[in-house]
């Protein structure tokens, strides 16, 4: 099953190719390798800081010159010879996804006290419900193929979607319900070979380490005044779309020399669709 992705800010894991064909690989990045540890493959590639980036989640196209990392939906092929981030939409379930969801799992969709399912109004996404620990490894079961196709494809490193869906919850889902799955996920991806990218909530940053994340997909910082704070947790390898022109231009000159800015049209259109705005700083 195909999920389609949507641009989002609400508040807003690509296998690492096997040594060998790294090797051949001449036109890839030089990434920055993940030390090996408890919880890390040793084959898990970070990405570098201030890297020319583009964010193709809405449909893929050819990544203009000089772009050395790009961001796919999971349903996309990676880009060949650079640093391929792979799209999950893992803490909600998409419109599309919905009666899926509604026939194979209906209690992993979360509920109010009168059965009626939370929803995030802006996207229309039903939220997935993460409050026990039974649910989440059930979800990390579903999540965790997904993954792992990220990876079989060749992707790099994945990005799962609405870390901050306990904020939409009417506070039936906790932060730290969050942090507990986004370490499942994180766990997958690392044994998969994927670096894992938190997507948003900068309110969750002095959890970034405990999550297992490796790097920041940070929409709308500037305009939120957060760059600094994904910066400092990430060492710089942090992603960033503004859609606003003017909060690009403020990035630009505060970040531009050393986090990866990007300026996308709110609905993150392919290259050649009406409506189409990318700029790099």
């Amino acid at each position: 099953m195909i999920f389609v992705p949507v641009s989002r800010r609400l508040s807003a894991l690509g296998l690492v190719l096997a040594a060998a064909l790294l090797s051949a690989c001449s036109s890839a990045p030089p990434p920055e390798s993940t030390p090996s540890s408890e919880d890390r493959s040793p084959h898990v590639v970070r990405p570098t800081a201030d890297m020319d980036f583009d964010y193709q989640i809405g449909g893929a196209y050819k990544p203009p010159s000089g772009v050395r990392a790009v961001s796919r939906d999971r349903s996309a092929a990676p880009a060949d010879g650079l640093y391929n981030v792979c799209y999950v939409n893992a803490f909600q379930a998409q419109p599309e996804a919905l009666g899926w969801w509604k026939r194979n799992h209906p209690d992993l969709l979360l509920r109010d006290g009168d059965g009626d399912l939370v929803i995030d109004e802006d996207w229309d996404e039903a939220l997935l419900d993460l409050s026990t620990a039974g649910k989440r490894a059930r979800l990390a079961k579903i999540v965790g193929p997904w993954i792992d196709g990220c990876a079989d494809d060749g992707y790099q490193a994945v990005e799962p979607d609405n870390l901050d869906s306990y904020e939409r919850s009417d506070d039936l889902l906790k932060p730290a319900d969050a942090v507990a799955f986004a370490k499942l996920l994180a766990d997958r991806a690392h044994d998969a070979g994927l670096a894992v990218g938190q997507k948003n909530t900068a309110e969750l940053l002095p959890k970034h380490a405990a999550m297992g994340f490796d790097f920041a997909v940070a929409e709308e910082c500037a305009r939120y005044d957060e760059c600094g704070d994904y910066a400092s947790a990430y060492g710089d390898r942090v992603f960033v779309i503004e859609y606003r022109a003017a909060d690009f231009t403020r990035a630009c000159r505060a970040w531009g020399k050393r986090l990866s800015i990007v300026l996308r049209d709110l609905d993150v259109l392919p290259v050649k669709e009406k409506g189409y705005v990318r700029k790099a700083c």
